[in-house]
């Protein structure tokens, strides 16, 4: 432990599990009070009791809904009660929507954006003013390498990661004289449960993940506590001059031109 966040307060969006819990894990670690806003209560509460029983008092769940206006602000109130106004939102709550474009429902559409885009706005905004009151603060948006490369019958999860992208980059220029940095990830496949229960639908699982292990240029699918530690850092004042960017942690997939 180095305390690189210590007195620090952060909100991590969808940390239930996968890489939102990663990055509250390793934000508790080096001193953060983190808000565990996550829509799965089972998950939420496991995810902060845990990092309770690291440092009491240390997490806090509160239930969220991303895409519901209501829901992100009465989080925020409830955050900024309990342990002040924050210093650090990582909006990392997702949800994958891959569709044929032309049978993409109208409901599809919607949902996808709501959260993975629009949401990103709704959490952003509740933070904004206290951040730029105290002129610091950090806003980390976990995006995918679905907004450099695009695949066949993944839409519209692509459409909302590249305008999550657009997104980072025009609150990084609005806010860049504030003390208020605005980055985001680009993470690639990572081994979360997401992608275990992915394999698990297909008739052989252990070939079905060593078909995906063999397409990344590592040999292996990239781990949540790799992009966490990335995110660790651009919640530190340690990279307070990075803004705007959007680092792509992918095991080198989107640097290759072909399979």
């Amino acid at each position: 432990m180095s305390d690189r966040l210590r007195g620090s307060n952060a909100i991590v969006t969808g940390a239930g599990s996968g890489i939102g819990e990663a990055i509250a894990r390793a934000f508790v670690r080096e001193g953060a009070r983190v808000v565990i806003a996550e829509l799965d209560e089972i998950r939420g509460r496991g995810v902060a009791d845990a990092l309770n029983t690291v440092r009491a008092g240390a997490a806090l769940y509160i239930r969220t809904d991303v895409g519901d206006g209501s829901s992100v602000a009465g989080m925020a109130r409830a955050a900024a009660e309990a342990f002040g106004p924050p210093d650090v939102l990582v909006n990392n709550a997702s949800v994958n929507v891959f569709r044929d474009p032309l049978k993409t429902s109208q409901e599809d559409w919607a949902r996808c954006l709501s959260v993975d885009l629009e949401g990103a706005w709704r959490c952003s905004r509740e933070v904004l003013p206290a951040m730029l009151a105290k002129a610091d603060g950090a806003i980390i948006n976990i995006a995918s390498n679905h907004a450099e490369r695009i695949i066949k019958g993944t839409f519209p999860y692509p459409v909302a990661k590249h305008g999550l992208i657009g997104l980072t980059r025009a609150l990084a220029l609005e806010y860049a004289g504030n003390g208020v940095a605005i980055n985001a990830i680009s993470p690639g496949w990572i081994d979360t449960p997401l992608s275990a229960r992915h394999f698990a639908d297909h008739a052989d699982p252990i070939a079905a993940r060593r078909a995906a292990e063999v397409k990344q240029p590592l040999g292996r699918l990239g781990r949540p506590e790799e992009i966490a530690a990335v995110a660790l850092l651009l919640a530190s004042r340690e990279a307070r001059f990075m803004t705007g960017s959007n680092l792509v942690i992918d095991g080198g997939v989107t640097i290759r031109m072909y399979e």
